[in-house]
């Protein structure tokens, strides 16, 4: 970043800002038309917009029928269109606008693409229905029937014309467009589905769309499924409230769709004039594009549609030069959604999804029995859940759950009395273990400065511990005939936050090796507030949730209930390294656009939505903080983790990019530097800009 106002310019991260405008109409009153979409031209420039699209035949109507064969019509759409020519030059904003245009004798249903002034291309729709309500081949002709490919028009000459038109801005290559006009996306292969194999990230569709019962869902699969398809951004819009009712409705239905997923939608059956705006992640439909590779193959299988586009390249004037955050929302917690609806179907999910992987495990090596460490802590206890639900699956009784609490030099009283009562409310067998005369005996084999009363609470001391825990677990199991269960999550895993080998690193079936910490927290939140294991466990898991997070290796003050260690302190806030690992992992984006992400997310803690978390715990970052801790996350899981990533037991995958195993989602080598990461993080400032701290966070 040149500067750090450029930091938190959006434009900067490979988003652009567009606008889908609904505009109020007059059935063949271009003049009216123009002045109306002109209006929103200018709302969507105000708002540092870079493209906005209008309705099919929006100039004129879509509902004009036979009025399509007057000529005075017909020239005065081009009169229109002259206008918002007129009006463009002053603006720094793509324009996608539709109007009836005859071209060599016939008439075609078109979308005129204008920036400063030009026309840069104009497109004819592919497809006509002529079904049911719609006689479109009546008044027009398909793209298919044109006989020439460019066109003179409003003074301009040599404008591109045609179906097959890609849209790309020299100064930002993953910005490519393409626009095709409403039925175009109702066939079995809608053109744009070879406009992304071609190119284009986003996708335009000016439609006109008359409203019936239960239509408006259909569109929503439409057009999320051919986002998802494509892996691209595809704005629509439907024709408003203006149009003739002689035969039809209309309800102004508009929307943004990236990668399948809803940015963007207007209110349907709105009198008068709408605007949406979507920030839409360039970046992400590129990174899901290189990494899906059966899209690459898609586009060598249909190599001959593809070279048959023409590219119309064009600069385009970003607006970089300001402060300009996201207004898109994104959760805080990539892996908790702030839906409660959402979220509790994805606590379901998440939950029978480890308990069926545990039951195979289970019945497929003929074990009965589980050997579990319970700490009191959030892992052993939702892992401890997840054990009771298969054994209620398999039938078996609880007590087949074989539960081992291990106190050792810094266990506090609270989690041990934590761990004590859930075993016994679970209906598992229960056992408590001290494990300190054998971590004594290790220790003193060591000659550590601790068995002569030396306060030295170095890694080998917490070591011993955890690989003390672990080797009486496994022989517990040997001597049992049981699986040793572990524990330890994917956020851990991630930050290298394990002892590796003999220690919490290793287990015959990891259950919670997919789920991040942030996650876990809400499933235990879910089993509570579903009710799932009744009132009295509920409290316990009340309770367990309220605990600080602690690996409980360094001993604290002697009267203290309390954890000595602060887990977040050391390795930085799960819920911020959470976020982390998320658009890391899922879609290798750049450290700078994570922490500008992070910055838009967590900068205000009364601003946006959020999970189910009490008010005195919704935490707030400043950007050096997020700085710091992104740079703790960088060198910690680049740099010195992979290693242990590398050999990790098996494990269900729970979520989308929710997997480091190397046998699943993520592979890489354990002898890796960080550098280029770290690097790349230097680049985010330490501050916000002084100028800036006044201004309003989100443009």
């Amino acid at each position: 970043m040149s500067t750090n106002t450029e930091f938190f310019n959006l434009y900067h991260h490979s988003f652009v800002r567009v606008a889908v405008g609904v505009p109020d109409m007059r059935v063949a009153d271009p003049a009216f038309n123009a002045s109306a979409t002109i209006t929103l031209m200018t709302q969507a420039a105000e708002q540092h917009a870079i493209l906005a699209l209008f309705p099919e035949l929006g100039l004129t109507a879509y509902s004009c029928e036979d009025l399509f064969h007057q000529q005075t019509l017909l020239a005065g759409a081009i009169d229109a269109l002259s206008r918002v020519l007129e009006a463009s030059e002053q603006l720094d904003l793509i324009t996608v606008v539709g109007l009836p245009l005859q071209v060599n004798h016939l008439l075609f249903n078109c979308a005129a693409i204008v920036y400063r002034g030009r026309i840069l291309g104009v497109a004819p729709k592919t497809f006509l229905p002529n079904y049911r309500e719609f006689y479109e081949l009546r008044q027009f002709a398909p793209a298919t029937a044109a006989g020439c490919d460019t066109i003179t028009l409003c003074g301009q000459s040599a404008i591109p014309f045609g179906e097959k038109l890609l849209f790309q801005a020299k100064n930002q290559p993953h910005f490519s467009f393409f626009t095709e006009i409403c039925e175009d996306l109702w066939v079995p292969i809608p053109p744009s589905s070879h406009a992304a194999l071609a190119g284009a990230t986003l996708l335009l569709n000016l439609s006109a769309s008359n409203v019936t019962i239960g239509k408006h869902e259909y569109r929503h699969n439409l057009v999320a499924n051919q986002s998802a398809r494509c892996l691209a951004g595809y704005l629509y819009t439907a024709a408003g409230t203006g149009e003739s009712t002689t035969d039809l409705a209309w309800d102004g239905h508009a929307m943004v769709y990236e990668n399948g997923v809803l940015v963007a939608e207007s209110s349907r059956f709105h009198e008068g004039s709408q605007l949406i705006f979507a920030d839409l992640d360039l970046d992400h439909l590129i990174q899901e594009r290189m990494r899906q590779n059966s899209f690459g193959q898609s586009a060598q299988y249909y190599q001959e549609k593809i070279r048959q586009f023409r590219e119309i390249s064009f600069e385009v004037s970003l607006p970089t030069t300001i402060r300009l955050l996201c207004q898109r929302h994104y959760d805080r917690f990539p892996y908790v959604p702030a839906d409660p609806a959402t979220r509790d179907s994805r606590c379901y999910e998440a939950y029978n999804i480890q308990v069926q992987g545990l039951v195979k495990r289970l019945k497929h090596t003929g074990i009965h029995k589980i050997v579990i460490g319970v700490s009191g802590g959030l892992d052993s206890t939702h892992a401890l859940i997840v054990a009771a639900r298969a054994m209620d699956v398999l039938h078996f009784p609880r007590t087949n759950i074989l539960a081992y609490t291990m106190p050792a030099f810094a266990t506090s009283e609270h989690t041990l009395a934590n761990a004590k009562a859930l075993m016994q409310v679970l209906g598992c067998t229960a056992h408590e273990l001290d494990i300190r005369p054998s971590c004594e005996q290790m220790l003193r084999d060591l000659d550590h400065p601790f068995i002569h009363g030396e306060p030295v609470y170095d890694v080998t001391f917490e070591n011993v511990q955890a690989g003390e825990r672990t080797n009486h677990l496994f022989r517990l199991a040997n001597h049992h005939h049981a699986l040793v269960l572990g524990t330890g999550d994917l956020s851990e895993l991630a930050l290298g936050w394990c002892t590796y080998g003999v220690g919490d690193h290793m287990s015959h079936y990891a259950i919670n090796a997919s789920v991040p910490k942030t996650l876990i927290q809400f499933l235990i939140r879910w089993v509570v507030d579903t009710d799932q294991l009744g009132n009295e466990v509920s409290c316990v898991l009340r309770a367990i949730l309220d605990t600080e997070i602690s690996p409980e290796l360094v001993p604290g003050k002697i009267d203290s209930t309390q954890p000595a260690q602060r887990t977040e302190a050391i390795i930085g806030p799960y819920e911020l390294q959470d976020f982390n690992l998320y658009y890391i992992t899922r879609f290798g984006y750049l450290p700078t656009k994570i922490a500008f992400l992070a910055y838009c997310c967590w900068r205000d803690r009364t601003q946006g939505r959020w999970p189910n978390i009490p008010e005195n715990r919704r935490n707030q970052y400043t950007i050096g903080e997020i700085k710091h801790w992104l740079q703790v996350f960088a060198y910690r899981f680049f740099q010195i983790s992979q290693f242990k990533r590398s050999c990790i037991p098996n494990a269900p995958k729970v979520g989308s990019g929710g997997s480091l195993s190397p046998r699943g989602d993520y592979r890489a080598p354990s002898d890796s530097e960080a550098t280029v990461w770290l690097d790349n993080i230097a680049r985010i400032p330490d501050v916000v800009p002084e100028d800036d701290l006044s201004r309003h966070e989100m443009i």
